[in-house]
């Protein structure tokens, strides 16, 4: 028997399998990625198969006495799987809300001065801002909840707040283009707050810090969850970002010295994350981003903050 007749016999014990998974000419190319896909199944039922370029177009060929089987495994696995993964969150809405950040972050540096000169107000004597705000960890777990809000306002320096208006600032901006304002600067000072409490768990009673920088580690954290999320589809691309950024606040608003609280900082990003998720997935999030909702956020985060300095000065 000629070397030709012998490729042609060897050749006849493989049949192509059809991209369609249907007996017949096959219609559409087979991809590299169903490819993989599909060589892994067979490899788990142990089934033999090889790949070869015919006609500029990739082929799986597999034994003609197992042809039926090997079909019939990948039929099951393309149903198994008809649905995955899960199509990304339809695209948001942009809101423009710069202007209600400037706000915010103008009345953080003008109640910076007050504490800083001490002002009085109806007749009052000078108040110790820091002392009256701080998150002062015994104080918080004795039920002073308060602090956990009044914290994120007080700063102890120009550069702390300056620094934390700067780099927070970017991060709000984006936050409320995505959410609104209200919605954004309500899960901001959860996040800081949620932070604070648990820095307060986790660190001695005795412990007290004070700064906004748990409050930008939280809209570091649920920024970056919002992008992964909704931009799955480039996510190789995106995933470094906010590692990258995050890595940036840390070196900027600092990492080591005796005023730098590290705790805070990384809980305030998990539970930015945290609050981000369910944003994402609860199934009644989606009505919080109306203008009328976010109004009333806004409303409730802004009386919230006074009713904590109210409480913290009574």
């Amino acid at each position: 028997m000629t070397p030709e007749k012998n490729i042609e016999l060897e050749q006849l014990d493989w049949v192509p399998v059809p991209p369609e998974l249907k007996m017949g000419i096959s219609r559409r190319p087979l991809s590299k990625r169903k490819l993989k896909h599909w060589t892994l199944v067979l490899q788990a039922k142990n089934i033999p198969w090889r790949s070869e370029i015919h006609h500029n177009h990739l082929q799986l060929l597999v034994p003609a006495e197992q042809f039926k089987q090997a079909c019939q495994e990948l039929i099951s696995y393309e149903q198994e799987n008809r649905n995955w993964p899960p199509p990304p969150p339809p695209a948001q809405k942009f809101h423009e809300n710069t202007a209600s950040t400037i706000w915010v972050l103008i009345l953080l540096a003008l109640f910076h001065n007050v504490t800083v000169y001490h002002l009085h107000f109806f007749g009052s004597g000078s108040i110790d801002w820091i002392h009256r705000g701080n998150a002062y960890g015994a104080k918080i777990l004795s039920g002073e909840w308060w602090r956990l809000l009044t914290a994120l306002t007080l700063h102890s320096g120009p550069l702390h707040l300056v620094g934390n208006i700067v780099v927070g600032g970017i991060f709000a901006v984006r936050l409320c283009w995505i959410l609104g304002s209200g919605l954004a600067w309500t899960l901001i000072l959860l996040s800081g707050a949620l932070g604070n409490l648990l820095n307060s768990l986790v660190q001695s009673p005795a412990h007290q810090s004070i700064g906004a920088s748990t409050a930008v580690f939280g809209a570091v954290g649920l920024l970056a969850t919002l992008n992964m999320l909704h931009y799955r589809q480039s996510l190789w691309r995106r995933w470094p970002l906010p590692v990258a950024a995050g890595l940036g606040l840390l070196g900027l608003l600092g990492t080591g010295g005796e005023n730098t609280d590290i705790g805070a900082h990384l809980f305030g990003f998990l539970c930015g994350v945290g609050l981000g998720l369910l944003d994402c997935y609860l199934p009644f999030t989606g009505r919080w981003k109306t203008s009328s909702v976010n109004t009333w956020l806004a409303l409730f985060s802004s009386v919230l903050m006074l009713c904590s300095w109210g409480l913290a000065l009574s």
